[in-house]
C-alpha cells in the first residue's frame, strides 16, 4: 500500500470511529498456575505443566491444578526449604589447586556480619508451566523455585525496620520462614557499608585473580606533561609470557545503569543487595559491582570542580552504596566521541543515551583494563533465582558453543515444545540456513525485495538458503580492519566439525535474539553513522539484540571505542555491540534463557510469529516480530513493552495486582507463590508496604 493510500485508510477510520481489531493472542484463555503456592509443591519431574501441551494434557493439568486444596493441607509448606549453594567448591583440593584458596567475606571489617544463605524448594507448584521460549536446563540449573522469604529474607523482606530490614511481609502467609536466619541471623543493613565490604573482600581474594595491568592516565582531567606512556615499559610485567595467569581468574565488572536524580525505593535498595552480595561478596570478589551515573545537567560542573563531583556524586546513591559510583555525562561523551556525523534520527543526538548508550560503556572499559569482561545491567530488570548462577551458568554455556551456525542460532527463538532437543534445533537451523524454507514470509525479506522477488504471490517465493556467516563480515567500501582484534576461521566452513569456538569465551552474550533488522519494520534499523551511504551501497551487515543488558568483553568494548574515535562509526544502542562483533569476527552469543508468556498461546502458531523472519529466522523480513509486530512481547517475561513481569513480581511479592492476589488470597488458597528462575523486565517502582505504610 502506497503512503497516499495509508493516509486515506486512516482518514477513514478516523471519520468512522473505527476500532482497531485486537490482535490474535489477545483472544487466548490467561494460565492459571504460574500463581500456585507453598502448599502444592511437587517434584519437577512429576509435574503435569499446564503449558504448554497438547489439548489431552492441558485440560488434565488444569482440573488437577485447580482442584481444592482441603484443610488439612493449609498447614504450610508441602516441602521444606534448603540452602542455596550455585558457587564452586571452593575447600577442594581440585579448586584450590588451580585458582588458589578462597578467602570467605564478611559485611564488616571484625568479620562477624555475615549474609544468611538463599533458601530454595526442590520443586514447584503442581502444575506451573514450562518456559515456552528457551531452557533453564541448557544451562544445567536446578529444578528449584523460590518463594520471596528464601529469596530475598537474606537481604530485608520479612523482619521489622528496627531490626535493620524493610519492615516489609510481616503478616500473611509466614510458615516456615524461620529457616531462611536459622543459621545465620538478620543483617542490620543500617549498619552497612557495601563499598567498604566489596573493596576488603576484592583485596583479601587478589592471588585468585589476574594481576592488575599498569592503571591508566586520565589525560581529559590531568593536562599530563610529556608522554603518556609508563616510564619505563622494560619493567612493566607480563605474567602471561612466564605461564603466571594460569588458572587465574578474569576479573569482571558488573555495572547498573542509572541516573542523578534515580528514585531508590525499598525495593530497589533489596534488589541492588542481592546483586553485591550473590555476585561479589559471597564468591570473593569474583564480580566487582559499580554504578555508572548518568548526570543529566550537562551544564553542572562536575568536570572542573570536585566539591560539585563530589556533592553530586554522593547524592545520586542511598548512604549504603556510597563508594561505588561513577559519573558522566552526554556532553562528556561529545568530547570523547567527536566528529560524528549528525543524522538526528527521531530527533535526538547521535552521542545521546538514547542513541549511543554504550559510549560511556567503551570509555568505561578504556580508563579500567583491569576488567577482561564487564556486564552492563539495569535498574529495571529483576531475577527470581540467583544471580550468581545465573551469571556463571550462562558464561560457561557459552563457552562451550561452537562458532559453526551460531550466527544462525543466535537469530532465533529456540521453542523446545516444536524444537525438540537443542541438538534438534541445532540441525533444524542448519538445514533451513543452507536449504531455506517454503514460508510464506521469506517474499517479505530484505533480501527477495532487492533481488526483485519481492511481487510474488504467497506460497510462490522461491526456496533459497542463505549463506552461513563465517569469519568477519566487513561492510562494504570501509577499512575496518584490526589485525590484533579480527578473528579469522582455521578451516572452512565445510571441514569444520563443530570444534572452531568450543572453549572459547564470548566477547558478547545477549537475553533476546541477535537479529537481523535489514528488511524488517523495527524503526532504528538503519539509524547507522559513519558508514558509506552513497547511492547504491548497502548499508553494513548489522545484527541487534534488543534490551541493552549483556555481557561483553574488553576486546568488544574497545573495538567499538577505537570504530567511533578513529573510523568516526556507530550504531543505534542495541545494533552496535552485535554488528561490531559480526564485522570483526568476535564470538557472540544468545542465551535462550527460560522466558514464560502468560496466555495459551498455539505453541506452533507462536513459533511462527517469533520466528517469523527470513528462513525461518526472526529478522530479515517485514514479517518480523521485530518492529509492527512487537505487541505480541506484551504477555511474555522479557522485553522493554512486556506487561507480564510486574503482575508476576507484584504476586510474588504477595500484593495485590489487577485486583488478584494478595496476602489474604494467599491464605485462603496456596500460600505464597514459589517460582522458579526467570528473568523479569521491565519492574517499575514497585512500592513495598512496610510495617503498615506503602514506602517510598
Amino acid at each position: 500500500m502506497s503512503w497516499a493510500s495509508a493516509r486515506r485508510v486512516e482518514i477513514i477510520r478516523v471519520e468512522h470511529k473505527e476500532t482497531p481489531k485486537p490482535a490474535q493472542w489477545e483472544s487466548f484463555p490467561f494460565l492459571e498456575r504460574y500463581y500456585g503456592g507453598v502448599r502444592s509443591l511437587i517434584l519437577r519431574k512429576e509435574n503435569v505443566a499446564e503449558y504448554p501441551g497438547d489439548g489431552e494434557a492441558i485440560s488434565k493439568s488444569g482440573e488437577n491444578a485447580t482442584e481444592t486444596i482441603a484443610a488439612r493441607d493449609l498447614q504450610g509448606p508441602s516441602m521444606k526449604s534448603t540452602s542455596f549453594n550455585p558457587y564452586p567448591d571452593y575447600a577442594s583440593t581440585e579448586y584450590r589447586t588451580t585458582h588458589g584458596a578462597k578467602v570467605d567475606c564478611t559485611l564488616d571489617v571484625e568479620g562477624k556480619v555475615k549474609i544468611p544463605s538463599t533458601q530454595s524448594f526442590l520443586g514447584i507448584p503442581r502444575g506451573m508451566p514450562d518456559p515456552v521460549m528457551g531452557s533453564n536446563d541448557l544451562f544445567g540449573m536446578q529444578d528449584v523455585c523460590f518463594d520471596r522469604f528464601g529469596r530475598l529474607g537474606p537481604y530485608g523482606i520479612g523482619y521489622s525496620l528496627k531490626r535493620g530490614g524493610t519492615g516489609a511481609s510481616l503478616n500473611g502467609d509466614r510458615e516456615g520462614v524461620d529457616e531462611v536466619w536459622r543459621e545465620v541471623e538478620e543483617v542490620d543493613y543500617r549498619k552497612v557499608d557495601w563499598a567498604e565490604a566489596q573493596d576488603r573482600c576484592v583485596k583479601a581474594n587478589s592471588g585468585r585473580f589476574k594481576e592488575l595491568p599498569s592503571s591508566r592516565l586520565d589525560t581529559f582531567r590531568a593536562m599530563q606533561v610529556g608522554s603518556t606512556a609508563p616510564p619505563d615499559k622494560k619493567t612493566e610485567k607480563k605474567p602471561t609470557e612466564d605461564g603466571e595467569d594460569a588458572g587465574k581468574l578474569p576479573r569482571t565488572a558488573v555495572v547498573i545503569r542509572t541516573w542523578s536524580d534515580f528514585e531508590y525505593t525499598p525495593e530497589a535498595i533489596v534488589y541492588l543487595r542481592t546483586l553485591i552480595s550473590e555476585l561479589s561478596i559471597q564468591s570473593g570478589g569474583e564480580y566487582v559491582v559499580q554504578f555508572l551515573i548518568h548526570v543529566k545537567d550537562n551544564d553542572l560542573p562536575i568536570w572542573s570542580d570536585d566539591e560539585t563531583y563530589e556533592r553530586v556524586l554522593q547524592d545520586s546513591l542511598p548512604e549504603e552504596f556510597q563508594g561505588m559510583g561513577i559519573l558522566w555525562s552526554e556532553r562528556q561523551m561529545s568530547l570523547m566521541y567527536t566528529g560524528l556525523e549528525e543524522t538526528w534520527m527521531r530527533d535526538l543526538p547521535v552521542g545521546g543515551v538514547y542513541r549511543s548508550t554504550y559510549f560511556p560503556m567503551q570509555y568505561f572499559a578504556l580508563q579500567h583494563p583491569e576488567y577482561d569482561y564487564i556486564w552492563h545491567w539495569e535498574m529495571d530488570i529483576r531475577y527470581t533465582g540467583h544471580y550468581y548462577h545465573l551469571f556463571d551458568s550462562v558464561a560457561k554455556w557459552a563457552k562451550q558453543q561452537p562458532r559453526k551456525g551460531l550466527w544462525e542460532r543466535n537469530s532465533r527463538f529456540y521453542v523446545p515444545s516444536e524444537h525438540g532437543s537443542w541438538e534438534d534445533f541445532r540441525q533444524m537451523v542448519r538445514v533451513q540456513t543452507e536449504q531455506g524454507t517454503n514460508s510464506a514470509n521469506n517474499i517479505w525479506s530484505g533480501l527477495n525485495a532487492a533481488s526483485g522477488s519481492s511481487n510474488r504471490p504467497a506460497g510462490a517465493a522461491k526456496q533459497q538458503g542463505d549463506k552461513p556467516i563465517w569469519g568477519p563480515e566487513v561492510p562494504p567500501n570501509s577499512d575496518i580492519k584490526m589485525p590484533t582484534i579480527d578473528v579469522e576461521p582455521p578451516t572452512t566452513y565445510e571441514k569444520d566439525k563443530y570444534t572452531w569456538g568450543v572453549g572459547e569465551d564470548a566477547d558478547l552474550i545477549t537475553f533476546n535474539p541477535l537479529f537481523d533488522p535489514h528488511g524488517t519494520t523495527w524503526l532504528l534499523a538503519n539509524d547507522v553513522t559513519g558508514y558509506d551511504r552513497s547511492e547504491g551501497v548497502p548499508l553494513p551487515p548489522r545484527r541487534t539484540a534488543i534490551i541493552t543488558a549483556s555481557r561483553l568483553s574488553r576486546k568488544l568494548l574497545m573495538t567499538m571505542h577505537r570504530e567511533t574515535t578513529l573510523k568516526r562509526h556507530t550504531m543505534f544502542s542495541e545494533m552496535w555491540p552485535g554488528s561490531c562483533a559480526l564485522h570483526h569476527g568476535l564470538k557472540a552469543v544468545y542465551a535462550p534463557h527460560a522466558e514464560y508468556i502468560d496466555r495459551r498461546w498455539p505453541t506452533k502458531y507462536l513459533e511462527s510469529v517469533f520466528n517469523g523472519g527470513r528462513n525461518g529466522a526472526t529478522g530479515g523480513a517485514r514479517t518480523s516480530v521485530f518492529g509492527d509486530r512487537e505487541h505480541n512481547f506484551r504477555g511474555t517475561t522479557w522485553y522493554y513493552n512486556a506487561g507480564f513481569p510486574e503482575v508476576l513480581w507484584h504476586r510474588w511479592l504477595g500484593y495485590k495486582f489487577n485486583n488478584d492476589g494478595g496476602e489474604e488470597w494467599e491464605l485462603a488458597n496456596e500460600g505464597r507463590m514459589c517460582l522458579p528462575p526467570m528473568l523479569l523486565h521491565p519492574i517499575k517502582q514497585v512500592r513495598l508496604v512496610t510495617e503498615g505504610k506503602k514506602a517510598g
